[in-house]
């Protein structure tokens, strides 16, 4: 079995939340009308490590919440019965804001697409844009995201774990499975 290679570790990860903060904040104008919305389950401490962030930047505390994709994605009966995440946003809603959706690891795109049709549901963004940890390549859809913490170029056996301290009790992105 191939061992796993560590591609970024705690403080490379750290500096590319700091980076991808400043990067929205920059796009946006200001912090003032953003939302952070984390795709479950690391996406959504992503979203909020990029909020404190930009609170340690603005000054400002940018609202944070997550978006529970689950029953729209479209491989549902591919995959085995998975319980629904919280999807949390502030009472306020989405309407007329930048919405930053946060995930670990863009792959093929389809996990954003459910995403997109998951925001759809719950009102009219003014923008989305879209910050991810790592972008892997491979896409079968056409998106690309906003903010990206590192370009890994995998093959397709390839596998990429991110772990967080929150989750994992670490912070670290892995490759495995290409072999030597």
């Amino acid at each position: 079995m191939d061992s796993a290679r560590v591609v970024l570790d705690e403080a490379d990860i750290a500096r590319a939340i700091r980076r991808i903060a400043h990067e929205i904040v920059e796009k946006a104008k200001g912090p003032e009308a953003l939302l952070l919305l984390g795709i479950p389950t690391r996406g959504v401490f992503l979203a909020q490590r990029i909020a404190d962030a930009i609170t340690a930047i603005e000054g400002v505390q940018v609202p944070c919440g997550a978006l529970d994709i689950t029953l729209y994605r479209d491989d549902l009966r591919l995959r085995t019965v998975r319980a629904l995440e919280s999807t949390s946003i502030p009472t306020s809603g989405v309407d007329g804001l930048t919405i930053v959706l946060v995930d670990d690891v863009l792959f093929s795109g389809r996990t954003i697409r459910a995403a997109l049709d998951a925001l759809n549901d719950l009102g009219r963004p003014a923008a989305v844009r879209l910050a991810v940890l790592v972008d892997r390549g491979h896409r079968e859809l056409p998106i690309r995201p906003d903010y990206v913490g590192k370009n890994l170029p995998t093959s397709l056996v390839e596998n990429v774990r991110v772990l967080l301290a929150e989750v994992d009790g670490a912070d670290s992105v892995e490759i495995n499975g290409g072999g030597s």
